[in-house]
């Protein structure tokens, strides 16, 4: 499985951007597409999830309200709308894939097996 994501870019506070994460190769229609950051000096943080199957969500507290998961079958391909955004959203953001047979709290980030390269989003006047 290959991961692509897309959609980063520079923004000013309280803009939009939507990110995309598209899969090749092996494509899997179920298990957990999860959305993570990491902005320079700091952890790889959680941000969001969706089920590709039944299509339930997660999101951390940050994104909640402001950021929507969905997920595009057909294409393989699962969106990260964002909203609102703050200058401390700025940071890489990268897409990862876990199998169905992964458990565990859809945030762990040891639980996802696949990871794209990721996208760089800079909130900034």
């Amino acid at each position: 499985v290959q991961l692509q994501a897309s959609g980063g870019g520079l923004v000013q506070p309280g803009g939009s951007l939507r990110l995309s994460c598209t899969q090749s190769g092996r494509t899997f229609d179920s298990g957990l597409m999860g959305w993570f950051r990491q902005a320079p000096g700091k952890e790889l943080e959680s941000v969001a999830a969706i089920g590709l199957s039944a299509g339930f969500t997660y999101y951390s507290d940050s994104a909640r309200g402001r950021f929507s998961v969905s997920g595009d079958t057909d294409k393989h391909t699962v969106y990260l709308q964002m909203r609102r955004l703050k200058l401390d959203d700025s940071a890489v953001y990268y897409c990862a894939l876990r199998r169905p047979t992964n458990g565990g709290s859809w945030s762990a980030t040891s639980t996802y097996e696949y990871w794209g390269r990721g996208t760089l989003v800079t909130v900034s006047s």
